[in-house]
């Protein structure tokens, strides 16, 4: 039995001159992850198809420079802030609050400097036979981005021999802030660069969903997804509706919406938010966590001018992220479930990708 591993190796240089290392996690089953220092991105996640054919199931680009210039957040660690604060403004305790704006006359991802273009610090996690860990931590002081509070955060990647990756996050604070992670893989489950992902077939665990305005900001109260183009109750292919008539799916050009989960264990154990099939590889894909929604992106800016080392080009929906969070916009709706985050409280949120065709490898 092949115990699984973990190796470093240099990855590049930034522009500021500072080096950024990749760490290999191998479950030695089969199922590899690379994680790189800048921006704890996950470059790659390579995974058995059901004939045993090995294929890298996410977007990345080739060198640090091009993820510094040109990346739309390809595997990214999101924070301080994922999704949008409308107008970059929010008001806690009574004191506004301003992020720089990045998206449309909006903040998106903690504003244009967020942990997605940080260098973190990374050291083994616990290893043993049945899974390893790669433990990064990022200091953000007081005032960063315009947020409150200095926070603490660590990101922890952890793969099993089964193939499951699991990513923890914490974060604490010395003053009350807002707190919102998530991870920003791009998947495709044919293999990136091979084509669009609208034959994927795609399943949700949420009857609810926000609909938002073109710039993606929440325009009211949650909608129930049956009857439209947003029920993903039962699988069905994710392109099998994109070009409905639908005001949402129009103006988006494709899927830009959070999902809400239904209630989630009273213990806080995770539960199950998404399912993904590719047809043609027999790859499968389950995403659990803690979070209260998943924000779904079909690609829908992506346009070919990116490609990965192969040269492989990304086309318009080469991919789809599965974005567990909680809801867009929080900081500025008391009715969501709160992202405030005080001195003496940790913020604690899991989720795993699950790869349910690799059963019985681990």
């Amino acid at each position: 039995m092949t115990r699984p591993s973990l190796v470093r190796s240099a990855f590049g240089v930034t522009s500021g001159g500072s080096e950024v290392d990749r760490w290999t996690l191998d479950s030695g089953t089969g199922v590899r992850a690379d994680v790189l220092t800048y921006g704890a991105i996950l470059h790659s996640l390579t995974v058995p198809a059901v004939s045993g054919e090995d294929a890298c199931v996410v977007l990345n680009l080739p060198a640090v420079r091009d993820y510094e210039q040109r990346s739309p957040f390809f595997g990214a660690v999101i924070g301080r802030y994922a999704n949008r604060i409308a107008h970059g403004a929010f008001t806690l305790d009574g004191r506004e609050h301003r992020i720089p704006l990045n998206d449309r006359g909006h903040a998106l991802h903690g504003g244009p400097e967020g942990f997605d273009r940080r260098l973190w610090h990374a050291e083994p996690g616990p290893t043993g036979d049945d899974a390893v860990a790669l433990r990064l931590t990022l200091h953000s002081p007081d005032g960063d981005m315009g947020f409150p509070g200095a926070l603490d955060v660590t990101a922890t990647y952890t793969l099993h021999r089964d193939g499951t990756l699991r990513l923890d996050y914490g974060a604490r604070t010395d003053r009350a802030t807002v707190v919102n992670l998530t991870h920003h893989a791009y998947l495709n489950l044919a293999g990136a660069g091979a084509g669009d992902v609208l034959p994927h077939v795609l399943a949700l665990d949420a009857g609810s969903y926000l609909p938002a305005s073109a710039d993606g900001i929440p325009l009211a109260d949650p909608v129930p997804t049956a009857g439209t183009a947003f029920d993903f109750a039962e699988p069905h292919p994710i392109g099998e509706r994109i070009a409905d008539d639908d005001p949402q799916v129009r103006a988006m050009g494709g899927y830009d919406h959070c999902w809400l989960l239904g209630p989630g264990p009273r213990d806080g154990a995770l539960r199950r938010a998404a399912r993904l099939a590719d047809p043609v590889s027999g790859r499968r894909l389950e995403v659990w966590t803690t979070e209260p929604g998943v924000q779904v992106y079909t690609g829908n800016n992506l346009d070919g001018s990116l490609a990965g080392a192969d040269g492989k080009p990304y086309e318009r929906h080469g991919a789809v992220c599965l974005e567990t969070q909680h809801f867009p916009d929080s900081p500025n709706r008391p009715d969501f479930p709160s992202t405030v985050l005080r001195p003496g409280e940790e913020f604690r949120s899991a989720t795993e990708f699950r790869f349910p065709h690799l059963a019985g490898r681990g």
